[in-house]
Protein backbone atom coordinates (compact mmCIF):
# COMPACT_ATOMS: atom_id res chain seq x y z
CA UNK A 1 0.00 0.00 0.00
CA UNK A 2 1.28 3.95 -0.27
CA UNK A 3 1.18 6.39 2.28
CA UNK A 4 -0.10 9.87 1.88
CA UNK A 5 2.98 10.78 0.22
CA UNK A 6 3.29 7.66 -2.56
CA UNK A 7 5.68 6.39 -0.88
CA UNK A 8 5.80 2.03 -0.97
CA UNK A 9 5.22 0.29 2.83
CA UNK A 10 6.01 -2.86 3.98
CA UNK A 11 3.70 -5.37 2.62
CA UNK A 12 3.78 -8.89 3.80
CA UNK A 13 7.50 -9.07 4.97
CA UNK A 14 8.51 -7.61 2.08
CA UNK A 15 9.26 -4.24 1.11
CA UNK A 16 9.48 -2.98 -2.95
CA UNK A 17 12.00 -0.27 -4.00
CA UNK A 18 11.03 3.39 -3.41
CA UNK A 19 10.94 4.75 -6.87
CA UNK A 20 13.67 6.74 -7.98
CA UNK A 21 13.14 9.68 -10.30
CA UNK A 22 15.60 11.65 -12.66
CA UNK A 23 15.70 15.38 -12.49
CA UNK A 24 17.09 16.90 -15.36
CA UNK A 25 18.14 21.29 -15.19
CA UNK A 26 18.71 20.39 -11.67
CA UNK A 27 20.29 23.54 -10.61
CA UNK A 28 17.80 25.55 -12.16
CA UNK A 29 15.00 27.20 -10.37
CA UNK A 30 12.02 24.33 -11.31
CA UNK A 31 14.79 21.68 -10.94
CA UNK A 32 16.35 22.16 -7.91
CA UNK A 33 13.19 22.98 -6.20
CA UNK A 34 11.88 19.37 -7.43
CA UNK A 35 14.79 17.84 -6.25
CA UNK A 36 13.98 19.20 -3.08
CA UNK A 37 10.92 18.03 -2.89
CA UNK A 38 11.40 14.67 -4.01
CA UNK A 39 13.76 14.08 -1.23
CA UNK A 40 11.73 15.38 1.25
CA UNK A 41 9.10 13.12 0.22
CA UNK A 42 11.80 9.86 1.03
CA UNK A 43 12.27 9.40 -3.37
CA UNK A 44 15.46 8.33 -4.67
CA UNK A 45 16.87 10.89 -6.96
CA UNK A 46 18.76 10.92 -10.08
CA UNK A 47 20.00 14.76 -10.60
CA UNK A 48 22.18 16.13 -13.54
CA UNK A 49 23.98 18.73 -14.13
CA UNK A 50 25.89 20.04 -17.31
CA UNK A 51 29.41 20.05 -15.45
CA UNK A 52 29.26 18.83 -11.55
CA UNK A 53 32.86 18.72 -10.98
CA UNK A 54 33.48 22.47 -13.28
CA UNK A 55 36.04 23.35 -10.21
CA UNK A 56 37.87 19.79 -9.70
CA UNK A 57 38.55 18.43 -7.71
CA UNK A 58 35.54 19.81 -5.68
CA UNK A 59 32.27 20.47 -7.05
CA UNK A 60 30.95 24.00 -8.37
CA UNK A 61 30.34 26.47 -5.03
CA UNK A 62 26.90 26.65 -6.80
CA UNK A 63 26.53 23.24 -6.95
CA UNK A 64 27.64 22.67 -3.40
CA UNK A 65 25.03 25.54 -1.87
CA UNK A 66 21.99 23.49 -3.64
CA UNK A 67 23.63 19.95 -2.25
CA UNK A 68 23.68 21.73 1.12
CA UNK A 69 19.86 22.56 1.23
CA UNK A 70 18.96 19.40 -0.65
CA UNK A 71 20.42 16.77 1.78
CA UNK A 72 19.11 13.25 1.09
CA UNK A 73 21.69 11.68 1.65
CA UNK A 74 22.07 8.60 -0.43
CA UNK A 75 19.06 8.96 -1.27
CA UNK A 76 21.19 11.89 -3.99
CA UNK A 77 22.87 10.84 -6.72
CA UNK A 78 24.52 13.38 -8.97
CA UNK A 79 25.49 12.93 -12.55
CA UNK A 80 26.89 15.31 -15.34
CA UNK A 81 25.14 15.04 -18.00
CA UNK A 82 25.14 17.46 -21.38
CA UNK A 83 21.50 17.66 -23.39
CA UNK A 84 23.94 17.78 -26.49
CA UNK A 85 25.44 14.41 -26.33
CA UNK A 86 23.52 11.68 -27.35
CA UNK A 87 23.94 8.93 -24.83
CA UNK A 88 24.76 11.36 -22.01
CA UNK A 89 21.77 10.80 -19.88
CA UNK A 90 21.60 7.28 -20.35
CA UNK A 91 23.18 6.35 -16.74
CA UNK A 92 21.19 9.01 -15.21
CA UNK A 93 18.03 7.74 -16.06
CA UNK A 94 18.99 3.82 -16.17
CA UNK A 95 16.59 2.22 -13.36
CA UNK A 96 14.37 5.21 -12.68
CA UNK A 97 10.41 4.86 -12.64
CA UNK A 98 10.17 8.13 -14.39
CA UNK A 99 12.05 11.33 -15.79
CA UNK A 100 11.39 14.99 -14.99
CA UNK A 101 12.57 16.72 -18.05
CA UNK A 102 13.48 20.21 -16.83
CA UNK A 103 16.44 21.59 -18.46
CA UNK A 104 15.81 24.49 -20.69
CA UNK A 105 17.73 26.97 -22.83
CA UNK A 106 16.91 30.64 -20.89
CA UNK A 107 17.62 32.68 -23.95
CA UNK A 108 15.01 35.14 -24.56
CA UNK A 109 16.85 37.47 -27.70
CA UNK A 110 19.31 37.25 -29.68
CA UNK A 111 21.56 40.46 -31.03
CA UNK A 112 19.66 41.88 -34.12
CA UNK A 113 21.66 41.07 -37.30
CA UNK A 114 21.31 40.13 -41.44
CA UNK A 115 21.23 36.46 -40.71
CA UNK A 116 19.42 36.52 -37.31
CA UNK A 117 17.03 34.10 -38.33
CA UNK A 118 19.46 31.35 -39.38
CA UNK A 119 21.14 32.27 -36.15
CA UNK A 120 18.44 31.29 -34.17
CA UNK A 121 17.87 28.12 -36.21
CA UNK A 122 21.15 26.88 -35.84
CA UNK A 123 22.28 28.03 -32.56
CA UNK A 124 19.37 27.87 -30.27
CA UNK A 125 16.35 26.06 -31.73
CA UNK A 126 18.23 23.61 -33.01
CA UNK A 127 20.27 22.38 -29.80
CA UNK A 128 17.17 22.46 -27.89
CA UNK A 129 15.23 20.16 -30.23
CA UNK A 130 18.72 18.05 -30.17
CA UNK A 131 18.57 18.28 -26.35
CA UNK A 132 14.95 16.97 -25.80
CA UNK A 133 15.57 14.20 -27.84
CA UNK A 134 18.61 13.35 -26.76
CA UNK A 135 16.55 12.48 -23.24
CA UNK A 136 14.12 10.31 -24.62
CA UNK A 137 16.31 8.68 -26.51
CA UNK A 138 18.24 7.71 -23.25
CA UNK A 139 14.81 7.12 -21.92
CA UNK A 140 13.92 4.86 -24.88
CA UNK A 141 16.89 2.69 -24.32
CA UNK A 142 16.42 2.41 -20.54
CA UNK A 143 13.91 -0.53 -19.90
CA UNK A 144 12.45 0.83 -16.31
CA UNK A 145 11.30 4.21 -17.63
CA UNK A 146 7.87 4.62 -17.74
CA UNK A 147 6.63 8.44 -17.87
CA UNK A 148 8.36 11.21 -18.96
CA UNK A 149 7.31 14.24 -17.86
CA UNK A 150 8.34 17.30 -19.76
CA UNK A 151 8.61 21.07 -18.24
CA UNK A 152 6.83 23.25 -21.16
CA UNK A 153 5.78 26.77 -20.79
CA UNK A 154 2.34 29.14 -21.33
CA UNK A 155 4.78 30.90 -24.01
CA UNK A 156 3.49 28.03 -26.25
CA UNK A 157 0.20 29.32 -25.83
CA UNK A 158 -1.87 32.13 -26.94
CA UNK A 159 -5.81 34.13 -26.04
CA UNK A 160 -5.75 35.25 -29.37
CA UNK A 161 -7.56 33.58 -31.75
CA UNK A 162 -7.05 33.32 -35.70
CA UNK A 163 -8.31 37.12 -36.44
CA UNK A 164 -6.65 38.54 -33.07
CA UNK A 165 -9.62 38.29 -30.67
CA UNK A 166 -10.10 37.35 -27.48
CA UNK A 167 -11.34 33.68 -26.62
CA UNK A 168 -13.70 33.39 -23.63
CA UNK A 169 -11.25 30.66 -22.47
CA UNK A 170 -7.56 29.24 -22.91
CA UNK A 171 -6.80 26.07 -22.90
CA UNK A 172 -4.30 23.09 -23.97
CA UNK A 173 -5.75 23.34 -27.61
CA UNK A 174 -4.79 27.01 -27.94
CA UNK A 175 -1.12 26.70 -30.02
CA UNK A 176 0.96 29.83 -30.40
CA UNK A 177 1.45 30.07 -33.79
CA UNK A 178 5.27 29.42 -35.07
CA UNK A 179 4.56 31.94 -37.79
CA UNK A 180 3.46 34.65 -36.20
CA UNK A 181 6.15 33.94 -33.33
CA UNK A 182 9.09 34.24 -36.52
CA UNK A 183 7.23 37.32 -37.99
CA UNK A 184 6.43 39.41 -34.46
CA UNK A 185 9.57 38.68 -32.72
CA UNK A 186 7.99 39.74 -29.33
CA UNK A 187 9.74 40.19 -26.61
CA UNK A 188 11.05 36.61 -25.38
CA UNK A 189 10.50 35.82 -28.81
CA UNK A 190 13.74 33.53 -28.96
CA UNK A 191 12.76 31.22 -25.50
CA UNK A 192 9.05 30.86 -27.34
CA UNK A 193 10.08 29.35 -30.39
CA UNK A 194 12.57 27.12 -28.63
CA UNK A 195 9.84 25.94 -26.49
CA UNK A 196 6.95 25.40 -28.95
CA UNK A 197 9.68 23.58 -31.27
CA UNK A 198 10.80 20.99 -29.00
CA UNK A 199 7.68 20.29 -27.65
CA UNK A 200 6.30 19.45 -30.47
CA UNK A 201 9.61 17.70 -31.36
CA UNK A 202 8.75 15.49 -28.14
CA UNK A 203 5.63 14.80 -28.63
CA UNK A 204 6.22 13.30 -32.48
CA UNK A 205 9.02 11.36 -30.75
CA UNK A 206 6.68 10.00 -28.06
CA UNK A 207 4.30 8.93 -30.63
CA UNK A 208 6.63 7.32 -32.36
CA UNK A 209 8.57 5.12 -29.63
CA UNK A 210 5.49 4.47 -27.47
CA UNK A 211 6.78 6.83 -24.49
CA UNK A 212 4.20 8.03 -21.95
CA UNK A 213 5.11 11.82 -22.24
CA UNK A 214 3.37 14.87 -20.34
CA UNK A 215 3.81 18.29 -20.68
CA UNK A 216 3.35 20.75 -17.99
CA UNK A 217 2.61 24.16 -19.51
CA UNK A 218 4.00 26.48 -16.53
CA UNK A 219 2.55 30.24 -16.78
CA UNK A 220 5.11 32.15 -14.83
CA UNK A 221 6.51 30.72 -11.54
CA UNK A 222 7.90 32.56 -8.68
CA UNK A 223 7.97 32.33 -5.10
CA UNK A 224 11.03 31.45 -2.71
CA UNK A 225 14.12 30.23 -4.55
CA UNK A 226 16.88 27.85 -3.94
CA UNK A 227 19.23 29.06 -6.34
CA UNK A 228 22.11 31.31 -6.01
CA UNK A 229 21.13 33.87 -8.40
CA UNK A 230 17.31 35.16 -9.23
CA UNK A 231 15.80 33.05 -11.13
CA UNK A 232 14.05 34.85 -14.74
CA UNK A 233 10.33 34.15 -13.91
CA UNK A 234 11.05 35.94 -10.44
CA UNK A 235 12.83 39.03 -12.28
CA UNK A 236 9.94 38.88 -14.47
CA UNK A 237 7.39 39.31 -12.15
CA UNK A 238 9.48 41.96 -9.89
CA UNK A 239 9.93 43.77 -12.98
CA UNK A 240 7.50 46.80 -12.49
CA UNK A 241 9.68 47.39 -9.15
CA UNK A 242 12.94 46.93 -10.24
CA UNK A 243 12.63 48.94 -13.78
CA UNK A 244 14.51 45.80 -15.35
CA UNK A 245 13.49 46.65 -19.25
CA UNK A 246 14.71 43.13 -20.35
CA UNK A 247 12.36 41.77 -18.34
CA UNK A 248 9.41 44.42 -17.83
CA UNK A 249 9.61 43.42 -22.06
CA UNK A 250 8.66 39.70 -21.42
CA UNK A 251 6.20 40.35 -18.35
CA UNK A 252 4.67 42.76 -21.36
CA UNK A 253 4.71 40.30 -24.15
CA UNK A 254 3.20 37.84 -21.86
CA UNK A 255 0.10 40.35 -21.06
CA UNK A 256 -0.25 41.28 -24.52
CA UNK A 257 -0.83 37.75 -25.48
CA UNK A 258 -2.68 36.47 -23.19
CA UNK A 259 -4.34 39.62 -21.69
CA UNK A 260 -3.40 38.65 -18.44
CA UNK A 261 -0.26 37.68 -15.97
CA UNK A 262 -0.49 34.24 -15.02
CA UNK A 263 1.02 32.32 -11.89
CA UNK A 264 1.70 29.69 -9.93
CA UNK A 265 3.88 29.13 -6.97
CA UNK A 266 6.91 26.91 -7.39
CA UNK A 267 5.63 24.78 -4.66
CA UNK A 268 2.59 24.12 -6.43
CA UNK A 269 4.27 23.69 -9.98
CA UNK A 270 6.51 21.05 -8.52
CA UNK A 271 3.51 18.89 -6.66
CA UNK A 272 1.74 19.35 -10.19
CA UNK A 273 4.48 17.24 -11.40
CA UNK A 274 5.18 14.60 -9.63
CA UNK A 275 0.84 14.67 -9.75
CA UNK A 276 1.24 14.03 -13.16
CA UNK A 277 4.09 11.84 -12.86
CA UNK A 278 2.30 9.53 -10.53
CA UNK A 279 -1.50 9.70 -11.36
CA UNK A 280 -2.59 6.59 -13.79
CA UNK A 281 -5.43 8.76 -15.45
CA UNK A 282 -2.15 11.77 -16.42
CA UNK A 283 -1.93 9.86 -19.92
CA UNK A 284 -0.14 11.56 -22.75
CA UNK A 285 -0.75 15.12 -23.36
CA UNK A 286 -0.57 18.59 -22.16
CA UNK A 287 -1.36 20.36 -18.59
CA UNK A 288 -1.92 24.14 -18.21
CA UNK A 289 -0.82 24.99 -14.66
CA UNK A 290 -2.07 28.21 -13.48
CA UNK A 291 -2.94 29.01 -10.15
CA UNK A 292 -4.79 32.11 -10.85
CA UNK A 293 -4.48 34.93 -13.21
CA UNK A 294 -4.77 38.99 -13.29
CA UNK A 295 -4.21 42.25 -15.41
CA UNK A 296 -1.25 43.70 -15.08
CA UNK A 297 -2.18 46.96 -13.05
CA UNK A 298 -3.55 44.53 -10.94
CA UNK A 299 -0.49 43.20 -10.33
CA UNK A 300 1.02 46.59 -9.72
CA UNK A 301 -1.05 47.25 -7.20
CA UNK A 302 -0.33 43.39 -5.26
CA UNK A 303 3.34 44.28 -5.76
CA UNK A 304 2.39 47.96 -4.23
CA UNK A 305 1.23 45.85 -1.31
CA UNK A 306 3.98 43.78 -0.77
CA UNK A 307 6.67 46.69 -1.68
CA UNK A 308 5.96 49.75 -1.10
CA UNK A 309 8.38 52.09 -3.63
CA UNK A 310 8.54 55.29 -4.93
CA UNK A 311 9.70 53.88 -8.32
CA UNK A 312 7.06 50.74 -8.78
CA UNK A 313 5.30 51.48 -12.39
CA UNK A 314 2.02 52.09 -12.41
CA UNK A 315 -0.56 51.10 -15.23
CA UNK A 316 -4.17 52.40 -16.25
CA UNK A 317 -6.55 49.12 -16.61
CA UNK A 318 -6.08 47.57 -19.63
CA UNK A 319 -9.19 47.96 -22.19
CA UNK A 320 -9.53 44.64 -23.93
CA UNK A 321 -13.60 45.50 -24.76
CA UNK A 322 -13.76 42.67 -23.05
CA UNK A 323 -12.94 40.57 -19.54
CA UNK A 324 -9.65 38.73 -20.23
CA UNK A 325 -9.59 35.09 -21.45
CA UNK A 326 -9.83 32.67 -18.37
CA UNK A 327 -6.08 30.49 -18.55
CA UNK A 328 -8.00 27.26 -17.94
CA UNK A 329 -6.01 24.74 -15.65
CA UNK A 330 -9.62 22.84 -15.90
CA UNK A 331 -7.61 19.24 -16.80
CA UNK A 332 -5.76 19.26 -14.58
CA UNK A 333 -7.87 20.25 -11.54
CA UNK A 334 -10.30 17.47 -13.17
CA UNK A 335 -7.66 14.98 -11.93
CA UNK A 336 -8.24 16.21 -8.29
CA UNK A 337 -4.67 18.55 -8.23
CA UNK A 338 -5.42 21.19 -5.58
CA UNK A 339 -3.30 24.36 -5.58
CA UNK A 340 -2.03 25.47 -2.27
CA UNK A 341 -1.29 29.30 -2.86
CA UNK A 342 -3.10 31.96 -4.36
CA UNK A 343 -1.77 35.22 -5.81
CA UNK A 344 -1.04 37.59 -2.72
CA UNK A 345 1.20 34.52 -1.55
CA UNK A 346 3.50 34.00 -4.61
CA UNK A 347 3.97 37.52 -4.55
CA UNK A 348 4.94 37.86 -1.10
CA UNK A 349 6.86 35.05 -0.97
CA UNK A 350 8.53 35.94 -3.95
CA UNK A 351 9.42 39.65 -2.40
CA UNK A 352 10.67 38.13 1.01
CA UNK A 353 13.42 35.57 -0.96
CA UNK A 354 14.00 38.60 -3.37
CA UNK A 355 14.72 40.60 -0.01
CA UNK A 356 16.86 38.34 2.05
CA UNK A 357 19.37 37.31 -0.90
CA UNK A 358 19.42 41.20 -1.13
CA UNK A 359 18.27 41.68 -4.69
CA UNK A 360 15.35 43.86 -3.42
CA UNK A 361 15.93 46.24 -0.28
CA UNK A 362 14.62 45.84 2.95
CA UNK A 363 11.26 48.29 3.52
CA UNK A 364 10.49 48.71 7.18
CA UNK A 365 6.18 48.64 6.88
Amino acid sequence: MEDSHGLVEEINGRRASTPTYCVTGANGYIGSWLVKVLLERGYMVHATVRDPDKMRPQFSAKLLHLISLWGGGERLRLFKADLQEEGSFDEAVEGCDGVFHVAASMEFTAAENENIENYVQLKIIDPAIKGTLNILKSCTKSKSVKKVVFTSSISTLTAKDSIGKWRKVTDETCQNSVSHVWKTKASGWVYVLSKILSEEAAFQYANDNDIDLISVITTTVAGPFLTSSVPSSVQVLLSPITGDAKFFSILSAVNTRMGSIALVHIEDICDAHIFLMEHTKATLGRYICCANSCLLSQLAKFLAKEYPCSNLQSFAEEENGSIPSEISSKKLSELGFKYKHDIKQIIRDAVCCAVDYGFLQSIKK
